[in-house]
Parts: structure tokens; C-alpha cells; sequence
């Protein structure tokens, strides 16, 4: 038996992901401790072999790294706090979903009670933990990230960049930033075909293969963003605020919110007023600054 498969784990938290990540490991064998803030979560990891916790003390009794899968920055406090100085020489490895600042903030807390603190952004859904896909992208402690990897590569694959413990947060909502932004234009666009009776379920489907083609052109795009020169467009600020301006008013017919779309109208409007209509679509990204 390997040293990672007798590593003891502790999870607190059991949401829709902590419980994908107990399981995780305890398909694995590894002996894994859970605690969560309200009871009844735990029924079918204690019959896979998990140990529950009744409080946070308990639960971080066994050893081993301490992964905290909670709300929010004031959730890990609330946690934490009042068993800070029983971390004291522990592994804290934080998949929180909280902001750089924040767990900067927690790194910081965390090395004033002797704790080695390692955060992480989790890449992926509940469903694709333990599966090919999923990733998880740290930064922070490098000593927790070696040696913890092999149970860090048990949920997903694992990239450590560094010991700015924001920086792969900071990533983590780069990229769901990307993502929500897709989601609404989706929401938007199923919204329209409604209005002439396609179900969201087939404009999914023609969807996913329209936004697909279109992410090819991304690392163009910040290519172009990076050397700051937009004067040689494909097709400039003052084409694409001309079609904005269309879904615009075909969304205002059907009935339809401009909610998603309208951020990037204003966006294009003060470009084109200002005089930057010639210039390429990127040139926006200089708008967000």
C-alpha cells in the first residue's frame, strides 16, 4: 500500500462538490474524514467509508491535509477560526470558491498560526472529479502542492503556478468569467429562437458547435490584445456595433431582455463616440481598464 493511499484526508464541507471530492478518495481507499456545518449529508460516504465528524475539532483530529470545500472567504473563517491553533504544523488546502484578495488574506491568516496554506480553483463541475477533464489549478505553498500531489491527482489533474497564493484564483475566475459570459449569450439566444419555436434543447445542440468554431480565434485574439496594436481588423468596432445594434432590436421585437447583450452595446457605443470604430474588436479589452 502506496504512502498516498494511507494518507488521511479531512473534508469540510459537503456540498455538491466536497461530496464529489470524499468520494473521490474514498474510491481510492483513502481514509477520509468529513464534516459538514448541517448533518445528513454524510449517509452514503459514511457506507462508502468515510468517517463523519459532529465538529470541526473531530474532524481535523486524524492528520493530514485539511481541505476546506466551503461558501465563501466567511465561511472558511467561521470554520477555522476557533481551531486555528490546533492547525498549528498542519497542510491547509483551500478549494473555496474566494476572491484573489481573499485568500491572499487566508494565506496570510494562515501562516500567522503556523499553518502551510495551499489554495486552488477548481476547474470542473462535481460530475467530472476523479475523471478526464477536470482540473484543478493551485498556487500557494509549492512544499503542500509535492507533497500532496499524488492525492491532488486522484480529482483531477493538478497545476501549481507559484507561491502567490491569489494567482490561481485569479485564474480560476478569469476563466469562469469566459464561461458565464458564454452561458448568458446562450440563455439570450435561447430566449430569441423561443420566440419562433425552437426548443433550447435543439438551439443547444447548433449552439455548441457554432461556439466551438468560434473559441479557435481566442489565442489569436490575445495575441492581438498583447501586442496592443488593433488597427488591422477582420472586421472593426463600428461592423460589430452594427450587428449588437441588430440583435438589439430583433430581441426588443421577440420580447426579449437585453440584459446579456447590453454591457457589450454601451461597451461598443463609447468606442465608436470616441473615435474607435475603425479599429479591431479587441481594442474593447482596453474599455475594461
Amino acid at each position: 500500500m502506496t504512502e498516498t493511499s494511507t494518507t488521511p484526508v479531512t473534508i469540510l464541507g459537503l456540498g455538491a462538490m466536497g461530496r464529489a471530492l470524499a468520494s473521490t478518495f474514498r474510491a481510492a481507499g483513502l481514509p477520509t474524514t468529513v464534516w459538514n456545518r448541517s448533518p445528513g449529508k454524510a449517509a452514503d460516504l459514511i457506507a462508502a467509508g468515510a468517517t463523519s465528524a459532529p465538529t470541526v475539532e473531530q474532524a481535523i483530529g486524524p492528520g493530514g491535509p485539511i481541505i476546506a470545500v466551503l461558501l465563501d472567504h466567511a465561511s472558511v473563517h467561521a470554520t477555522l477560526d476557533p481551531v486555528a491553533d490546533q492547525m498549528t504544523g498542519r497542510q491547509l488546502i483551500n478549494l473555496t470558491s474566494t476572491a484573489p484578495a481573499e485568500s491572499r488574506e487566508l494565506a496570510a491568516w494562515a501562516a500567522a498560526h503556523g499553518i502551510d496554506y495551499l489554495d486552488g480553483g477548481i476547474m470542473a463541475v462535481p460530475s467530472m472529479i476523479g475523471a478526464p477533464g477536470a482540473a484543478i489549478l493551485y498556487s500557494g505553498s509549492r512544499q503542500v502542492f509535492e507533497t500532496r500531489r499524488g492525492i491532488l491527482e486522484l480529482l483531477a489533474a493538478a497545476e501549481y503556478f507559484g507561491d502567490d497564493a491569489g494567482f490561481a484564483s485569479t485564474y480560476d475566475f478569469a476563466l469562469l468569467a469566459t464561461m458565464y459570459a458564454m452561458f448568458g449569450g446562450f440563455l439570450h439566444g435561447a430566449a430569441l429562437m423561443r420566440s419562433v419555436g425552437v426548443s433550447a434543447a435543439e438551439f443547444g445542440q447548433r449552439a455548441a458547435a457554432w461556439v466551438t468554431a468560434m473559441t479557435q480565434s481566442l489565442p489569436h485574439q490575445g495575441r492581438v490584445i498583447d501586442t496592443g496594436d488593433y488597427t488591422d481588423p477582420v472586421q472593426s468596432i463600428a461592423f460589430h456595433k452594427s450587428a449588437i445594434d441588430a440583435i438589439n432590436r430583433a430581441s426588443h421585437d421577440a420580447g426579449i431582455a437585453s440584459d446579456f447583450v447590453a454591457p457589450l452595446r454601451t461597451l461598443l457605443d463609447r468606442q465608436v463616440a470616441d473615435g474607435h470604430g475603425a479599429l479591431g474588436f479587441e481594442r474593447t479589452f482596453e474599455e475594461l481598464h
